[in-house]
């Protein structure tokens, strides 16, 4: 099948493009290049342009009416630059979606997989979360992905739009063939911080939170390699009606993680394992915006999409570190 992929030049997006390729799907891209880099569209077909666009919306779907669905992943990200600078997350990943979910209905394509986030979930204790425990959002970033769930659900039961939202937790590494990954120079996410000091290429790790409720004090994650976090997004677009009649809803919530959390020291060990090299680090109060964090219950992943994460946290690590000697060539940068 023939599938939308919004924000398709960013990491998850380039990877999930690959993952539905070698399924035998053909991705097509909208991305504004805001962050994503042209590299990860090469070969594709791909359209430059803005997500609330309706006029280039029209234009996508004239040209391929066999689109069967929509995955969502154009977004802004960085928890820490939400809090700085509010307007643009709410105008980009709140106000934009909303033009082109409005579109897409009316041009009757209303299948739409939206990529949410684990950031939403209030701490629990024992830090397992199913899709039903409490929120509490903690960033404006955080919030934008709330406010676009309740946006979905609402149009789910209004109009002919329906949504499978997936809410991710913590990806990590590269595609099999490391055709796309990580892409900034200087990443903020952990992984690629440990990237970086691994390689020299900064004098040491920085572990933000060391006092935190967790069984060491660092913050807890559920860390997914990138390849089955795309895997299941083909697994849900290829069974998305069925997901659908499964709960008898016109929209539903799925956990995308492993089922198993992972502090932050214990992700400095296993990267100091897999690189065989130890990892200098310094420590620092949270960032604006951190939450304590949360692993998955993935029991409604297993149950509906008939997916459940297959690779290990040693393949993820692994994998990322294989990405950051070939991102220069990719990328075409120093």
């Amino acid at each position: 099948m023939k599938v939308l992929v919004t924000g398709g030049a960013g990491y998850i997006g380039s990877v999930t493009a690959t993952a539905l390729e070698q399924a035998g799907h053909t991705p097509v891209i909208l991305d504004s290049l805001l962050s994503g880099p042209r590299a990860f569209t090469a070969g594709r077909i791909f359209y430059e342009g803005d997500i609330a666009d309706r006029g280039l919306l029209r234009r996508v779907v004239a040209e391929h009416p066999d689109l069967e669905a929509t995955i969502h992943m154009a977004a802004r990200i960085v928890v820490p630059e939400s809090v700085a600078q509010p307007y643009l997350y709410y105008r980009d990943n709140v106000a934009k979606s909303l033009e082109l979910f409005d579109e897409l209905t009316a041009l009757g394509r209303p299948r739409v997989l939206f990529s949410s986030s684990a950031s939403l979930y209030a701490p629990k204790e024992g830090f397992e979360v199913t899709e039903s425990d409490p929120l509490e959002p903690t960033s404006p970033y955080a919030r934008t992905k709330r406010i676009m769930e309740q946006i979905l659900q609402d149009l789910a039961v209004a109009t002919d739009l329906r949504a499978v939202i997936l809410r991710y937790f913590n990806p990590i590494g590269s595609d099999p063939g490391l055709t796309s990954g990580i892409y900034d120079k200087e990443p903020s996410h952990v992984l690629g911080q440990l990237v970086l000091a691994a390689r020299g290429e900064q004098e040491a790790f920085t572990i933000t939170g060391t006092d935190l409720p967790t069984r060491d004090g660092t913050g807890i994650r559920d860390y997914i390699h990138v390849w089955d976090l795309a895997r299941a997004h083909v697994r849900a677009i290829e069974t998305f009606d069925d997901i659908l009649a499964g709960v008898d809803a016109p929209s539903v919530i799925i956990n995308v993680g492993t089922g198993s959390g992972v502090t932050v020291r214990e992700l400095i060990g296993a990267f100091e394992r897999v690189a065989g090299a130890d990892v200098p680090t310094v420590t620092a109060p949270p960032r604006p915006g951190d939450a304590v964090g949360a692993f998955a219950n993935v029991d409604r992943a297993t149950a509906l999409l008939d997916w459940r994460a297959e690779l290990t946290l040693e393949q993820a690590i692994a994998s990322a570190l294989a990405w950051a000697e070939r991102r220069a060539q990719v990328l075409g940068q120093g």
